[in-house]
């Protein structure tokens, strides 16, 4: 009876044992989850590789690659014109042809100098052969005389051997001077060719050609209107037209002083004409290497072709210029890294059991929107985003991960 008795308390007792360690349970997790529940939500964003690329972006003005006025070489009328605004030229095609008669005058004279000193020179070659033809009757004539006298003194008076001498001397004086004479008609000739292709050639500049290809973006004079010879720098002198080459145009970049280092004569730039909505590339081909003082900034010049003239000279680009890149990096949105110094910084890291972790970081290259994060985090680390003094070391939060600016989706 006793023994049935105690057996009835021990069971009772191992029965309110286990309500209440079930009791106990059931308080404790209800009081996890209402903790979870109350902590903050914290924006995190994670740790990604990719490529980091630092550039500058420089506005700058579309100019034509070079553009001049076109003036006269010789003074005259305007009889013919063959361009006007707008109008698209070739290299040495023909802008306008002028009028210049006291011009075509001059080349009829200087025709006939030529002329008459080919017949001078003609007349001089003539009386050359004339007076060696009878330089040789007289040099025979006398040297025979001389021969017979040697051998037969008798038959020859010394009196004809003096005058064939004398006819022989003065035979050889006709041939030297009509030598001369030759040579005078030859440079006489030569003279009248020379003014006859000096007027020529000043004639030719009656036919205005294009000395490059391009387009008309002015046009000063019409038909009939006096060109004057532009040889003078007189600024009042009247040009034709004005031609600007827009098949190959030029930017021209101020760079600053902290980016000089990177610029290099050969390396490819984006240009992007937004006039246009179309991406460009261009070529640096030429800088000042010296900066300015007054601006700090070095003149640098890109060019860009433009083949098809679709960008019209005057329009606004955009130049990006890579300075620095890496690749295949640690990276994280700098609004998630506090600095503390050269390369160094603080992030608060979210671990797994949700709790804030204050992390220290090296950071390499930075960007306006991300940096390279060279040490104390891993990919795929989540790190809060934002304002850091929000939240404490140790507490627990919410995360709720979100597309940080610069972030690659």
């Amino acid at each position: 009876m006793n023994r049935s008795k105690a057996s009835k308390h021990a069971q009772f007792y191992f029965v309110f044992l286990a309500m209440v360690t079930m009791a106990g349970c059931g308080e404790a997790s209800k009081s996890k989850t209402e903790n979870a529940a109350d902590a903050p939500v914290a924006a995190v964003v994670k740790v990604t590789r990719g490529n980091l690329a630092d550039n500058l972006e420089i506005a700058s003005e579309f100019q034509p690659f070079q553009e001049v006025d076109v003036y006269a070489k010789v003074s005259g009328y305007i009889h013919k014109l063959n361009v006007d605004f707008g109008t698209h030229v070739k290299k040495g095609q023909v802008l306008a042809e002028l009028e210049i008669p006291e011009l075509q005058q001059q080349l009829q004279q200087d025709a006939a100098s030529v002329r008459r000193s080919d017949q001078d020179l003609t007349r001089a070659r003539e009386e050359l052969n004339r007076a060696q033809s009878a330089y040789s009757v007289a040099h025979i004539t006398y040297t025979r005389l001389a021969d017979v006298q040697k051998s037969r003194p008798e038959l020859v008076a010394q009196q004809e051997i003096d005058v064939a001498q004398g006819k022989d001397l003065e035979a050889g004086s006709s041939v030297s001077s009509e030598k001369a004479a030759l040579a005078a008609a030859e440079q006489g000739l030569q003279v009248a060719q020379a003014a006859l292709g000096k007027d020529q050639a000043m004639f030719d500049y009656a036919r205005m050609t294009a000395p490059f290809e391009g387009v008309v973006t002015q046009i000063y004079a019409y038909t009939g209107a006096l060109l004057p010879a532009g040889t003078s720098s007189n600024k009042g002198d009247s040009a034709l037209c004005r031609l600007s080459q827009n098949n190959l145009l030029r930017l021209v970049i101020p760079v600053p002083e902290r980016a000089v280092s990177d610029i290099h004569v050969g390396d490819t730039v984006s240009v992007n004409v937004s006039g246009i909505n179309k991406i460009f590339d261009g070529k640096i081909v030429r800088f000042s290497d010296q900066i300015d003082t007054a601006t700090r900034t070095m003149h640098t010049e890109v060019d860009v072709p433009n083949p098809k003239l679709e960008i019209v000279s005057g329009m606004y680009a955009s130049v990006k210029i890579p300075l620095h890149s890496v690749a295949n990096v640690l990276m994280l949105p700098i609004q998630a890294i506090q600095t503390t110094g050269e390369g160094n910084g603080v992030v608060l890291l979210v671990d797994k059991s949700q709790h804030v972790e204050r992390r220290a970081v090296k950071i390499g290259l930075q960007m306006p929107a991300q940096a390279e994060i060279l040490s104390g985090l891993e990919i795929g680390d989540l790190v809060i985003f934002g304002e850091q003094n929000q939240f404490r070391p140790g507490e627990l939060i919410a995360p709720k991960l979100v597309d940080a600016p610069g972030t690659e989706k």
